[in-house]
């Protein structure tokens, strides 16, 4: 099963993403993942990437396709969650011309939810545990009161520097510009499930379980 989870920043996407790969054995395919592990891997692609980076310019569509092709080569029976891409039109286009050629498909397109007002008030008490990414909040769930992550038992918690109201505000009107026109193009296509990302995690969880079969 190949999905894609899209929503906007803070929607939740990376914590469900962590569920359905521990669920359901799937590969989680993070595009801020892979550049970060294609810069420092050494490879002709990697060489590539820190260039680019390097330059401070943006990575083309051409060498993300390039980073997930890449990932799907071997053979990854519990499927792929897309996490971070496609981001638009173009993108979206690519993807299916990928799949396609791995003789794949997608199968379905879970459209995450949000409010934007109690967005904001989440991701601005949101943090995260440094060593195995487990995310907190301050309102629906603190940081444990021995200062220890509750999963894997690290004291290293952050905030993101961007994780503020004005912040989240200009990455929320570059998701509408940019990333929202996908729901139109998935639901024309037939792909497109919508969930209420701002429910319980666990609430969450099993309504994407529930949309997948």
């Amino acid at each position: 099963m190949n999905i894609i989870l899209l929503g906007p920043p803070g929607a939740g996407k990376g914590t469900q993403a962590r569920r359905l790969v521990e669920d359901r054995n799937m590969i989680q395919l993070s595009t801020g993942d892979m550049l970060r592990e294609a810069r420092t891997s050494g490879t002709e692609m990697g060489r590539l990437v820190a260039d680019v980076m390097d330059r401070g310019e943006l990575v083309t569509d051409d060498i993300v396709i390039g980073l997930i092709e890449e990932k799907m080569s071997g053979d990854h029976r519990g499927g792929f969650i897309f996490d971070g891409f496609p981001r638009t039109l173009a993108q979206a286009d690519a993807l299916g011309r990928l799949l396609e050629r791995h003789g794949s498909a997608l199968d379905a397109v879970i459209e995450m939810q949000v409010d934007d007002t109690a967005l904001v008030e989440r991701i601005t008490a949101r943090s995260t545990c440094a060593d195995c990414g487990e995310v907190y909040n301050d309102i629906t769930k603190p940081q444990p009161a021995d200062g220890k992550c509750a999963k894997c038992g690290g004291s290293n918690f952050k905030r993101r520097a961007d994780d503020n109201a004005e912040s989240l505000k200009q990455r929320l009107m570059e998701y509408y510009k940019k990333t929202s026109p996908l729901i139109g193009y998935y639901y024309a296509k037939g792909n497109l499930k919508t969930i209420d990302g701002l429910g319980e995690m666990d609430a969450v969880a099993k309504e994407i379980a529930a949309a997948l079969g």
